[in-house]
């Protein structure tokens, strides 16, 4: 099935005569104004099983908002994900395994990054696993033909204002201010109503995984551990008592109020 498709831009979360508008990390340019005005929901998938990615997609393409999925792993999926023309599909390779000698990834970066690219031969944009990089890498990206790399976590209790920069391999660098665990275990987070208001380049990033439980704390994704791969389970396990990653997702492209 076809499914009916946006611009790759879209605006929702009014404040008087001001829009919000959604794009894609490779929409992103260095010294454009537009580019600091948008929004960009990032996802990584992280391996999250088809129920749950498609219980996200849902969510998405409901409400026809433009997202950025960085994929792990060969699914069904992600013919859904391709045919909707305001997603982009990004790669998230996972260099951990091969830091430890473990080759179940490939024996080299390179192995690594080609084994996603042959699943998402239109990828341009990559955020590691774990934000792994080093001038290594960040070559390597560019050898494969990726444009944008948002390895940079700074997270908004910082509160700088982020720029996107072009790195010397011909690179966007794509800072990202906003991952919803970092939110599960910070004392201190800013109303998504004001971070949408903030100076500067607002990339937020979800999982799946938290999107479905709704999650509050690290706590209820840790007592999921062992039936990850199980809907029926993690339906049990679903946060419906307090404001959780869901909550504030909907929130974040105006599907709730403050």
């Amino acid at each position: 099935m076809t499914v009916m498709c946006a611009p790759k831009t879209t605006c929702a979360l009014s404040k008087g005569n001001k829009l919000h508008c959604f794009s894609t990390i490779n929409q992103i340019k260095v010294d454009d104004e537009q580019t600091l005005s948008r929004l960009y929901l990032t996802l990584d998938v992280d391996w999250a099983c088809d129920a749950v990615i498609d219980n996200c997609a849902d969510i998405f393409i409901a409400h026809k908002v433009p997202a950025t999925w960085f994929i792990t792993h060969d699914s069904p999926v992600l013919e859904r994900l391709r045919e909707v023309e305001y997603f982009e599909l990004g790669i998230h390779p996972n260099f951990n395994f091969l830091l430890n000698g473990d080759f179940r990834n490939g024996r080299c970066a390179e192995e690594v990054v080609d084994r996603l690219l042959a699943l998402v031969p239109e990828a341009t944009s990559v955020r590691s696993h774990s934000m792994t990089q080093s001038s290594v890498l960040i070559d390597l990206f560019s050898r494969k033909g990726l444009t944008h790399e948002s390895n940079h976590f700074i997270p908004e209790q910082a509160g700088l204002e982020l720029k996107p920069w072009r790195h010397w391999v011909d690179i966007v660098k794509v800072p990202y201010f906003w991952e919803d665990d970092v939110y599960c275990l910070s004392p201190e987070n800013t109303p998504i109503s004001e971070l949408v208001y903030r100076k500067g380049l607002k990339v937020f990033d979800f999982h799946p995984i938290h999107v479905f439980l709704n999650s509050e704390s690290m706590q209820r994704y840790d007592a999921c551990r062992g039936f990850l791969m199980d809907p029926e389970a993690l339906l049990n396990n679903v946060n419906h008592e307090v404001v959780g990653t869901k909550d504030l997702l909907l929130k974040l492209i105006g599907c709730s109020h403050d």
